[in-house]
């Protein structure tokens, strides 16, 4: 076989691959195209009951997508402005928070004064709350949790919704608190005493309602006492014993004084002092 024979086989062999490789992408194409269905505008009415039969059965997916097609093909009924909070609803129904979060956003953006504007702003603070994390790892969603229920509280205090808000804003902060103590344990662990004490401070300043406070005040306590800074070990001690009398804290505290021979004490110049 001579060479030019070769090459011209070569070519033909070549041309006809890039002939079937255009054939298949033209091919693919047209399948495409066969299967993308046509845009039909639906009545309004029909399409919001579309997506409200889908939310009653569960399908929040379908729901939530066709909630949202009430608006693209409807924008200035008053259907859009239902099938928008209705989306929202979909959307933190299938666990969908960021999603949830932004449509909750985006209605109040947009009806600032509506009826249904406590539910947008309610819904918007248990996106962030139903994702809050383990006290171990980052809380900036915790932080967006708190501010987004204290929105509901502070703006809607009698609607239905505020409530739920109250008792959800309590278990926040216990958490924020429960991140501060980890912290502060860590540092007290490592002998970083001035470091574990601002941890400490942290709760009994600004989360004083909070299950943390007695185990902050005798951390408090220990760290002086480890520092060697009797008299704030003394007042800490005493802070703890007059507000959580009771405490098994104060009582593992009050024996950890005696042991070295202090007894709780009030110091009217202490910082704990002051704020208790």
């Amino acid at each position: 076989m001579t060479i030019s024979l070769l090459r011209s086989i070569l070519s033909s062999s070549l041309s006809i691959r890039r002939l079937a490789l255009s054939c298949f992408a033209l091919a693919a194409l047209a399948a495409c195209a066969a299967e993308e269905k046509p845009y039909v505008e639906e009545p309004v009415d029909r399409l919001y009951n579309r997506a409200v039969d889908a939310a009653n059965a569960g399908n929040w997916e379908t729901a939530a997508k066709t909630f949202d097609e009430v608006e693209r093909q409807h924008p200035y009924s008053a259907w859009a402005t239902k099938a928008q909070i209705m989306a929202a609803y979909a959307y933190y129904q299938r666990n969908a928070y960021d999603d949830a979060i932004a449509a909750a956003d985006r209605f109040i953006q947009l009806h600032p004064g509506h009826k249904d504007s406590a539910y947008a702003y309610y819904l918007k603070g248990i996106s962030y709350y139903e994702q809050i994390a383990d006290v171990a790892r980052d809380q900036g969603t915790t932080e967006k949790a708190l501010a987004s229920l204290n929105d509901v509280v502070q703006r809607f205090p009698t609607s239905e919704y505020a409530r739920d808000a109250r008792l959800k804003i309590d278990l926040t902060r216990d958490h924020l608190a429960g991140k501060e103590m980890t912290i502060g344990r860590y540092y007290l662990r490592q002998g970083q005493y001035v470091a574990a004490i601002n941890r400490f401070k942290v709760v009994v300043e600004k989360f004083q309602t909070t299950t943390h406070v007695p185990e902050a005040l005798h951390r408090i306590t220990e760290c002086y006492l480890a520092l060697g800074v009797v008299d704030e070990a003394q007042n800490s001690a005493a802070v703890l014993g007059h507000n959580y009398p009771g405490s098994e804290w104060y009582i593992d505290t009050y024996a950890m004084l005696t042991g070295k021979n202090v007894r709780p004490e009030a110091k009217q110049s202490s910082w704990l002092s002051r704020l208790f």
